[in-house]
């Protein structure tokens, strides 16, 4: 399948991404893509470095005559998101991503597509191979780790890269240019648990919520959707009124970042009359709440073997109702930009396992102390629930510059290029502008890229002719650097 992207224009930008979809690169799990930027650079005789962490730099000297531009920095991440749906068997650690065209997109066979950042890598790769093109000194950052902590981003030595202007090219809506993002912070919350025995008068049940959109937890957090681990929580809550029920395992989403579209749970009822009932109540509710947005979410009940052990009851207990509590979603937009939230959670994880039941959270705000109010809100109600509660992989917001000269320049370009000028604009997630600029506070920063959807999960896609504008457009922008 992903040999007919070869077909597509420019043809420089996808042959690039088809590669990438061979090579397996889950965050964390890098060292197959490092490997591949290391070997390619040296096939093509260009300058590259690995720094300690992994980022690899690689560098392209200026065209003829144009040695006086401002030097510029490509920036994109190598990693992907894992995510795919119940039904997909795929190894993200070694298989590689089954991408095909579906009508003005591409979109990946169950999986996510990886366009998350490999569209942005493969435009900085053909830029870097590229025999034609009109351009100051190039240097290109491909950072590690991106999805679920910026380590490369936050790892960066400065004194590295020598340019003046960052072209991070991890936006996600062509005609586009992007000038600030969010900060954020993970809180986690840990209940301990002990083991108890299952009540012998009861029956069991394996509770599973699935048909959920999901989605990325900062661009995709306003369209509403459903959240897997509201929605079980609701409903054993809910249930617990009606009769004794006890939780024996639960399992709901698997990234602090992406929305999650699936939860299962383990649990014993007294009554499975009253649970069979409830649930065809609760899916109807469900379903009429969310259907303009997660049409085909569904919850099922199906009755399995009984468990050896349930959870603590008195820590099940509090557990639903804190999980209950806990807000998730856009809480404010933006006065100037309505349309932007300013501030936002996402209930991202919910997993028992070996005695702990682990609840992350992973709170967004492009106003640091709306960031850090909103996380210690999250903390008190989950340490009033008996949790211990952590905070980790803080990192900034990217400061708007509304007098910038690379935005000034691009504006004017995309203008005479395309007859209109694109919007300037902050997006609700976690670029790793903010980080890279505190390491390297003189650099002029913008982000771009082609339109994609949907990513963090399995129905991610990438429009096909925006990947062209993007390029032409990235072309046309390298050629307008301002000088020195």
């Amino acid at each position: 399948m992903n040999e007919e992207l070869l077909k597509l224009e420019p043809k420089e930008v996808w042959k690039n991404f088809v590669e990438l979809t061979k090579i397996p690169r889950p965050s964390k799990k890098e060292a197959e893509i490092i490997k591949f930027m290391e070997n390619w650079a040296e096939e093509k005789g260009l300058e590259h470095i690995t720094d300690e962490v992994g980022n690899v730099i690689v560098r392209k000297p200026a065209t003829r005559g144009y040695e006086n531009r401002k030097g510029i920095i490509l920036q994109g991440h190598l990693d992907m998101v894992p995510q795919k749906n119940n039904d997909t068997e795929h190894d993200f650690e070694k298989d590689p991503i089954t991408a095909y065209i579906d009508g003005e997109w591409v979109t990946a066979k169950g999986t996510t597509l990886g366009a998350d950042n490999g569209m942005g890598v493969a435009a900085a790769m053909a830029v870097l191979e590229a025999e034609n093109l009109e351009h100051g000194p190039i240097e290109v950052l491909m950072t590690i780790d991106e999805e679920t902590g910026m380590t490369g981003a936050f790892n960066l030595k400065p004194g590295l890269l020598k340019g003046d202007i960052l072209m991070n090219l991890d936006s996600e809506d062509e005609g586009e240019l992007y000038i600030g993002c969010a900060g954020g912070i993970d809180v986690t919350a840990y209940f301990k648990y002990k083991k108890e025995k299952t009540p012998k008068e009861h029956k069991a049940y394996k509770i599973t919520v699935t048909g959920l959109k999901g989605g990325h937890s900062g661009v995709d957090i306003p369209l509403q959707r459903g959240n897997a681990n509201k929605i079980i929580f609701r409903f054993l809550n809910n249930l617990s009124e009606k009769t004794k029920l006890r939780l024996a395992s639960v399992t709901g989403g698997d990234m602090r970042n992406a929305i999650p579209r699936e939860a299962v749970a383990a649990i014993t009822v007294k009554d499975e009359n009253k649970l069979k009932k409830y649930i065809e109540d609760f899916n109807k509710v469900i379903k009429s709440e969310l259907k303009a947005v997660d049409a085909g979410v569904e919850i099922k009940a199906e009755e399995c073997e009984m468990p050896e052990s349930v959870i603590q009851n008195k820590v099940a207990k509090k557990l639903i109702k804190a999980i209950c509590a806990a807000p998730h979603g856009a809480l404010r937009f933006i006065d100037e930009m309505p349309e932007i939230p300013e501030t936002s959670t996402n209930l991202g994880i919910v997993k028992s396992e070996n005695g702990v039941i682990t609840v992350a959270n992973l709170v967004r705000s492009s106003s640091d102390s709306a960031k850090e109010a909103l996380a210690k809100d999250i903390k008190a109600l989950f340490k009033l629930a008996g949790a211990k509660v952590k905070f980790s992989g803080e990192y900034p917001g990217w400061k708007p510059d509304f007098e910038s000269p690379i935005l000034s320049a691009m504006k004017k370009s995309y203008n005479e290029k395309y007859g209109k000028i694109p919007e300037v604009k902050i997006i609700h997630a976690g670029l790793e502008c903010g980080v890279l600029g505190a390491t390297y506070p003189n650099w002029d920063m913008i982000s771009f890229g082609p339109t994609i959807r949907f990513p963090h999960s399995p129905d991610e896609k990438v429009h096909i002719e925006s990947v062209a504008k993007f390029w032409d457009f990235l072309k046309e922008t390298l050629k307008n650097v301002p000088e020195k």
